[in-house]
């Protein structure tokens, strides 16, 4: 305990240096960017959409004992849906609650996705500078290459899009769908944080070791740094303390691994 305490110590005062804050506005600009530039693409086309409304509205009346049917039709554009949508609480309240809901959950999650791709192209960065700073005995051999980096990412990818669509019964559920609807994006920012980090500092023979001896660790870390990203904003600015703090872990367990050799 008084290690991981030491630990989180140590990768607090890392983040807070010169170099790691300044790398670290760059996964919050490139994100905010992105998530901006899909906003006004998605805002616009719902705006298309709601550009104008046809209403209809039948009324019969009799004259004479003869039925007559007249039929009003109007179109409402801009401003006029809207008011028109008001008029009716429910639905107003029912269409607020669900742009809400998951607008804001669909932002947070392409928030952590996003962020995950940003700091993959900082990790070597910020592994070099712990290196030199803590490490520098222990040599950043790594075992990766793009071609495998790009065929995990998108393999990670494709199973979190099956899990979503397999546990669709389960998001009905209270409770059980908190679960379930972050379990998905757990798996690809499990696979994908662990992987940079590995790939640049160990051979494939320790990271396998590391995997079989202390996965159960290293999960622990990363279900914590997960759930730290669901607060909103977390993942914009503390993303390469996530880098720092899961790379002082396998420094060590390297370090461990070539001791023994």
């Amino acid at each position: 305990m008084n290690h991981e305490i030491d630990l989180l110590r140590l990768s607090i005062q890392d983040f807070f240096t010169a170099k790691i804050l300044k790398l670290s506005l760059l996964p919050f600009l490139i994100t905010l960017v992105i998530l901006l530039t899909l906003f006004f693409i998605v805002a616009g086309m719902g705006l298309d959409q709601l550009g104008t409304m046809n209403i209809a509205s039948t009324q019969t009346t009799l004259q004479n004992g003869v039925a007559h049917t007249e039929t009003v039709t109007a179109q409402l554009e801009g401003n006029a849906i809207f008011q028109y949508l008001l008029n009716f609480l429910l639905t107003s309240w029912i269409s607020s609650f669900f742009v809400y809901a998951v607008g804001g959950f669909l932002v947070l999650y392409a928030s952590i996705f996003i962020a995950l791709l940003v700091i993959g192209f900082l990790t070597p960065t910020v592994l070099r500078e712990l290196q030199r700073r803590h490490y520098p005995d222990i040599a950043m051999i790594g075992h990766s290459n793009l071609f495998e980096a790009l065929f995990l990412m998108f393999k990670w990818a494709i199973i979190m899009l099956l899990l979503f669509l397999l546990f669709i019964p389960l998001y009905f559920i209270p409770l059980i769908n908190i679960v379930a609807l972050n379990l998905p994006l757990y798996y690809f920012f499990h696979k994908m944080i662990t992987y940079d980090i590995a790939s640049n500092i160990c051979t494939r023979e320790e990271n396998k070791r590391i995997q079989f001896f202390s996965a159960n660790k290293i999960r622990y870390k990363t279900l914590a740094l997960y759930l730290l990203s669901l607060i909103p904003l977390v993942i914009f600015f503390g993303a390469l303390f996530y880098v720092i703090y899961l790379g002082h872990t396998y420094f060590i367990e390297v370090k461990n691994e070539r001791d023994k050799t």
